[in-house]
């Protein structure tokens, strides 16, 4: 038999949480003395404890983990359970790697400030086009509020084009403006070039419109678009000592899309006039 003491310390928790476990009915002491309250474990009991901590660790409460260990909760239903919890630690990894590329794309921008030379940029005449395109709502223009909303966009703009047997005769081709609700949102139009006539394209709830002409200030950026920052501020500060002022957001050609983002090639437009 064991002490609570060393039998904290060999399942590695506190005296205090097996006092809880006790008074939650999650792992009851082998043998209490009457007269001292002492609680005495035994050694079999090791193998309770250690599927409480586990299942704590995938993210249980302790009421699931009762139910789980008392045999509530069937087969299936314990499947199920660990899937979801499989899929939020999943969900939450994807999120953190998309903060930590945010951050990183702010490091490279503080490091890279002053560096872009007048022969990274191009001021140019870009001649109207025609897309289809959907559209949806991001809540800023800050990447890691555009990633969700025009991924998915073009995941459903290509294979609805394919259906409609519309094969895009250029490259996709995303831009945006100031949603009317306000409050810094973002309506994100996802487009791929087309020569279709304009208008709605049946029923799949693409678009085809004509973008207008107009004078963009452009730069290229290389990797994954969540790191694009840098490559947008260092234009904008170009625009703003090269006595121009930008008059809206910038389009985003996709020239290259490997399946490798970090390989991916885009070029920005920003549209522009002079000072």
């Amino acid at each position: 038999m064991f002490t609570i003491g060393d039998f904290a310390r060999y399942g590695r928790v506190s005296a205090r949480m097996l006092r809880h476990y006790d008074a939650i009915g999650l792992l009851h002491p082998d043998r209490t003395d009457p007269a001292t309250g002492y609680r005495f474990y035994g050694a079999a009991q090791l193998a309770r404890l250690n599927r409480i901590i586990a299942l704590k660790d995938l993210g249980f409460t302790l009421q699931q983990v009762r139910a789980v260990l008392d045999e509530q909760v069937g087969t299936e239903e314990l499947r199920g359970m660990l899937r979801l919890r499989r899929a939020e630690l999943e969900e939450a990894m994807a999120a953190a790697a998309a903060r930590l590329a945010q951050v990183e794309a702010r490091l490279r921008s503080i490091e890279s400030e002053g560096h872009m030379s007048a022969d990274d940029v191009v001021v140019k005449k870009v001649a109207a086009v025609r897309i289809a395109e959907l559209t949806g709502t991001a809540a800023s223009f800050e990447p890691e509020d555009i990633a969700p909303v025009i991924g998915p966009l073009y995941d459903r703009l290509l294979p609805l084009l394919g259906a409609a047997g519309v094969s895009p005769s250029g490259p996709g081709i995303a831009h945006y403006e100031d949603a009317p609700e306000g409050g810094g949102a973002v309506v994100v139009h996802a487009g791929m070039t087309v020569s279709a006539p304009l208008g709605p394209l049946g029923d799949t709830g693409i678009t085809v419109v004509e973008l207008p002409p107009f004078e963009a200030a452009t730069a290229v950026h290389r990797g994954s678009m969540d790191g694009v920052l840098p490559t947008a501020q260092a234009l904008a500060r170009w625009i703003d000592v090269n006595g121009y002022r930008s008059t809206g957001y910038a389009r985003e050609i996709s020239l290259e899309c490997p399946e490798d983002r970090d390989e991916w090639v885009t070029e920005l437009q920003e549209p522009v006039t002079r000072v």
